[in-house]
């Protein structure tokens, strides 16, 4: 019973922290993202519910809070001609290419890894479904 209420405190927390995180990213100016980019992605419920970060302009999702991050879940990259590449860094995956921002989250939701829930407060080694991923990665592009 202990153990239950530990981690519904646990998942507590990491949904405040996500939370708070979101509300610091959906307020960036033009100087750091292009605002329409994070309320594209919150518009999904599955996607609101995971980190985000923003860097070089791009909006990042993670299943975890702490560096590595997951690097499971989609990335919507602006192309030059217009419109968005989605690629997934943890198999080096290309997800698509669509014309505008909201099919990009839409494309990024409908290919979450399995079993993707909340973000949680710790780093892929304390996700069960990808625990290793970031050295399976490496050892993986190590044999090309």
């Amino acid at each position: 019973m202990k153990q239950k209420v530990q981690e519904d405190e646990d998942l507590a927390r990491s949904a405040e922290m996500v939370a708070a995180e979101w509300s610091a990213v959906l307020s960036y100016g033009t100087d750091r993202i292009n605002p329409a980019v994070p309320r594209a992605a919150y518009q999904h419920p599955s996607l609101r519910v995971l980190w985000p970060m923003v860097s070089h302009g791009v909006l990042y999702l993670s299943r975890c809070t702490q560096w590595p991050w997951s690097g499971d879940v989609g990335t919507a990259y602006p192309l030059v001609k217009g419109g968005y590449r989605v690629r997934r860094e943890s198999d080096k995956s290309l997800l698509g290419e669509v014309d505008t921002i909201e099919e990009a989250y839409e494309l990024i939701a409908a290919t979450l890894p399995e079993g993707c829930g909340p973000a949680i407060d710790g780093t892929p080694d304390d996700l069960p479904s990808c625990a290793g991923l970031g050295r399976e990665a490496q050892a993986d592009d190590s044999r090309e």
